[in-house]
């Protein structure tokens, strides 16, 4: 196996593994160790590689509610952080690791610019960069502006092999604070000839890129069939710039799938028929992890009312059952339970044979 946590050219090199063999890598946010490590554990189970990323919020957790978070540095330090824990235990676990930032909108770029910059120092030291790839999520400005500031961070990471995700039109819905229930239906479907821009001005950098291309996708808790997808729209932006730049691959692009809450599965499969090679996760991991707790308290319920007294006596101690390693590796258990399904449903089981 090559190294452990894999630079922007070597997860290109994946991607483009990913396309010929029809799967996808699944993108799990995470929030605190316990989530890391069932990431770890689910594919050294699954024999697959794993995206874990960080988000604004999910970083600024990492570091501790009560650090200020107000110049970032919270999120900044709790993103490196958890890198660090990653590049450690991918080791042990023996696992191939993709480590990346999630959506950063124009307001966060000091966030992007403190991590990015960890990434550099880590460079000089290491020869490779300390994170794999981080996004910028400029959908809400305009097209020029989005495409301008992403070439301006491309040139600067590629300078240290690391891969940069984009995202045009914009995913519905809220996660993380950022709430898009209002935005025009019509900016949740992203146009071929905006996505042929980017890859214009983005490929004359490098190939280290990722375009999350909106197709109707949202954040957040909703019923399958509720959530209107078109993943056509990814087939036809495939089909016009293989047409638009005379190329010979089918699949040109690094197509990466956000909200797929409310997907169903045969939304998700034909969205990697098309060249999907990344869907992110957060809310059904965040329910997996609070449901395997619940599970946990449901069956031990008598056991966790006091430090002494259960259903064996009235001084029986209690303290192997209210132990945090106890409820939240079930926490952890179904986690993995639930992105295993996501790794089958993806192709991804098993995809290490194919790298």
């Amino acid at each position: 196996m090559p190294n452990h946590i894999l630079t922007g050219s070597e997860l290109n090199h994946l991607f483009q593994i990913a396309k010929k063999n029809n799967f996808a890598i699944p993108a799990v946010n995470v929030t605190n160790s316990n989530t890391i490590i069932a990431c770890l554990e689910t594919a050294k189970q699954n024999n697959c590689p794993i995206i874990i990323q960080f988000s604004h919020g999910g970083a600024s957790s990492i570091c501790g509610k009560s650090i200020d978070n107000t110049n970032h540095e919270a999120s900044i330090q709790g993103a490196i952080a958890g890198a660090q824990m990653i590049h450690a235990l991918a080791k042990v676990y023996n696992v191939q690791a993709v480590i990346h930032t999630d959506h950063c909108a124009r307001k966060l770029l000091p966030w992007f610019e403190g991590v990015l910059s960890a990434s550099e120092e880590y460079f000089t030291k290491h020869g490779r960069p300390l994170f794999t790839s981080q996004m910028l999520d400029l959908s809400t400005e305009t097209l020029t502006d989005n495409i301008e500031i992403s070439a301006h961070y491309l040139e600067r990471m590629t300078k240290i092999d690391m891969l940069l995700e984009i995202e045009l039109g914009i995913t519905g819905g809220e996660e993380d604070g950022v709430d898009n229930h209002d935005v025009d239906n019509a900016k949740l479907y992203t146009q071929p000839a905006d996505v042929a821009l980017a890859y214009e001005k983005l490929s004359s950098i490098s190939p280290n890129f990722s375009i999350a291309a909106s197709f109707g996708n949202v954040h957040g808790v909703y019923k399958p069939g509720n959530v209107h997808l078109q993943p056509i729209i990814l087939k036809n932006s495939q089909e016009f710039i293989k047409n638009k730049f005379n190329l010979e691959a089918n699949e040109p692009i690094n197509l990466v799938f956000h909200g797929g809450s409310g997907s169903t599965d045969s939304e998700i499969k034909e969205a990697v028929s098309y060249g999907v090679v990344k869907m992110n996760l957060d809310t059904d991991m965040q329910w997996a992890l609070w449901h395997g707790v619940k599970n946990y308290y449901d069956i031990n319920k008598d056991y966790l009312q006091s430090q002494l007294g259960n259903p064996t006596g009235i001084d029986a101690p209690n303290k192997k059952f209210y132990d945090p390693r106890a409820w939240l590796r079930s926490g952890e258990t179904e986690f993995i339970k639930v992105l295993t399904r996501y790794n089958q449903l993806l192709n991804n089981n098993n995809s290490n044979n194919l790298i």
